[in-house]
């Protein structure tokens, strides 16, 4: 599982970027103080301070600040005139600026080198091209990952910044007579030096390229450039063209979903929907946010839990979510309801727990191993779950929810064979048959969080609470209360802290779930479980929904199914593990391919550029 990791933890690599202004102000002043720096260490300088912070900080303002600005105005719109992937004008000027920085680094140790030589041998010049070379490769790189561009179109566009820098340099010495080493001989070595180490350092990057993205274009069919385009994309603009790459790898299953609804004399008062399917990859890609989008699709309170699932069932695009509405809807026409509810009761084997309750002959089973960490249950697990259930109880209907309320990472899935699998059925065994009665009331309230976001882990759906209250002549009236957290996963501890504090408000049992929304999931690392941060904001809103749904009690009817979707197109068990494992492969080898390619590639440039200064 350390495969998923890894390709999560590429996230910390994304950066917001600063405003146009920002770059646009930061090159002016950067390369005005360069500038300065480099005419005060001038060893021959004769002229007054004053006269060397204006002329130095001017001519490196021409040099660095001019081009720079230049370039960032230039390589937006050429990107964009490409047919790749939209480039906005703070990203096209933060590149500028970053590749400034590179260039004006570079000339600064050469000059103060040169300083310090005892050879008498000014190395600006040759620093000047060696950093421009440097620069040429890394806007080469940065363009042709993330723009989606041909390698040619993005060398290209790569070379303005560069180019409009030595420009400028002979532009300067030209028309202010300057003695310097460039004369009209010197200007051909320059640009054939820049030339060669340009075209060394081209076929490194190309080399590069080839080899790592070959395994993805072999296994897939897919460019590891185009993918990184589209994630990045994704990551910075929130744009889902990355599900057409999904589409074409997807692989069509049936799944199930589990549905109970609860109706008062109006009609519908509530809905507490399991499907299935897994609310991932990433961000709003595929199902990303599908508990928010499906509780969307209905006009009354809708609660969606997190059924047995995992990655493998990260439907391929947002358009399958309506799949499962559409199943939803058709069940909710045939149902028949009742007012036959059982209590709620909790069984525990070994660090497996359930909380079971019937509802009008449907058997709800909500599943943790809190606080021992796990993460998703497979759809198998689940499957064979329920049918333990089914078969021991005689029940048509059993909805089985991975409450996914402690987190412990990727090593934490429940998949065939581990030991958590027997004691979770071992748990099922355990659990009696019920005696439902005939007195149901439920009550509902939400708190959208909306002062909080991805930072604290909550997805836009927040806290919703159910409270449950059953009672008979057999045994007193009892309240449990069902509360559900748009996030993935939480911190260990939580859910205990959570049901102590709801508990004491009079609540006989409760259970504390998360959606396993992965909304959430565009922060750095990945994983992002709710509970890290304001627990006691999200406590509170938990405390008060528990409040306004005690309020809110009314009698209802129930009723309940457990429906087959068809034809859910996700990124599949095949595909799923091998987009993982390959992105995972190409990272374990670009760790080591990559240093070994660019350095020895950079060795060569600096000897091809300094060799005749030695």
């Amino acid at each position: 599982m350390s495969s998923v990791k890894n390709v999560m933890s590429l996230t910390k690599y994304i950066v917001k970027l600063p405003e146009t202004k920002f770059s646009l102000f930061s090159m002016i002043f950067v390369s005005f103080i360069v500038g300065c720096i480099v005419s005060l260490m001038e060893p021959n300088a004769k002229d007054s301070i004053l006269y060397s912070i204006v002329y130095g900080g001017s001519t490196g303002f021409l040099i660095f600040g001019l081009t720079s600005i230049m370039s960032g105005g230039l390589t937006q719109p050429m990107v964009n005139a490409l047919d790749g992937r939209r480039m906005k004008m703070k990203q096209s000027m933060f590149l500028a600026f970053a590749s400034m920085i590179i260039v004006a680094l570079v000339y600064i140790i050469g000059s103060i080198v040169s300083v310090f030589s005892v050879y008498n041998y000014n190395y600006t010049v040759d620093a000047l091209i060696f950093g421009c070379a440097v620069v040429f490769a890394f806007r080469t790189v940065t363009i042709w990952g993330t723009s989606n561009i041909s390698l040619i179109k993005s060398i290209t566009i790569a070379g303005v910044q560069p180019a409009l820098i030595i420009s400028m340099v002979i532009v300067i010495v030209f028309l202010t007579s300057i003695t310097t080493n460039i004369g009209y001989f010197n200007i051909i070595a320059l640009l054939i030096k820049i030339i060669i180490a340009s075209l060394i350092l081209m076929i490194a990057i190309y080399s590069f390229v080839v080899v790592v993205e070959a395994p993805m274009r072999r296994n897939l069919g897919v460019g590891g450039l185009e993918l990184l385009s589209l994630f990045i994309a994704h990551m910075t603009e929130g744009s889902s063209a990355m599900e057409g790459l999904f589409e074409d790898m997807g692989e069509t299953i049936d799944t199930l979903v589990g549905i109970l609804s609860f109706r008062d004399k109006k009609g519908i008062k509530a809905l507490f929907i399991t499907p299935c399917v897994h609310p991932g990859p990433i961000g709003n890609i595929g199902g990303g946010n599908m508990p928010t989008i499906l509780s969307e699709r209905f006009n009354v309170f809708t609660m969606v839990s997190h059924g047995p699932s995992t990655h493998d069932f990260n439907p391929v695009s947002s358009k399958e979510i309506y799949k499962i509405d559409k199943i939803v809807k058709e069940a909710l026409d045939r149902m028949d309801y009742s007012e036959n509810a059982s209590k709620f009761v909790r069984v525990e084997n070994k660090k497996a727990k359930i909380g079971a309750q019937y509802f009008n002959n449907n058997l709800i089973i909500l599943a943790t191993f809190s606080p021992h960490g796990f993460d998703d249950i497979d759809f198998g697990v689940g499957l064979a779950a329920t049918n333990l259930a089914r078969a021991s109880f005689g029940i048509k209907n059993v909805i089985l929810v991975d409450c996914h309320n402690c987190f412990k990472g990727e090593a934490g899935r429940i998949l065939p064979g581990n030991k958590e699998v027997f004691e979770l059925m071992g748990a099922i065994e355990k659990l009696e048959e019920i005696k439902e009665e005939d007195n149901i009331k439920i009550g509902c309230a939400s708190d959208p969080l909306d002062d909080m976001g991805r930072e604290e882990g909550v997805g836009q759906s927040g806290v919703k609470v159910m409270i449950v209250e059953v009672s008979s002549p057999k045994f007193d009236v009892q309240k449990t209360a069902y509360v559900l957290i748009d996030a993935n996963n939480m911190v260990g501890g939580f859910r205990e802290r959570i049901i102590k504090k709801v508990t004491d408000l009079g609540i006989d049992h409760a259970e504390v779930m998360t959606t396993d929304t992965h909304s959430v999931n565009t922060l750095a690392g990945g994983h992002n479980p709710v509970g890290y941060k304001k627990q006691d904001e999200i406590l509170d809103s938990i405390l008060k929904c528990i409040m306004e749904a005690s309020d809110d009690m009314e009698q209802v009817s129930v009723a309940g199914d457990v429906c087959k979707i068809k034809g859910l197109k996700t990124l599949g068990p095949t595909h799923a593990t091998e987009l993982v494992t390959t992105i995972s492969s190409i990272i374990a080898v670009s760790r080591i391919f990559a240093p070994l390619v660019f350095i020895l590639a950079l060795l060569f440039v600096f000897i091809w550029i300094f060799y005749w200064a030695f």
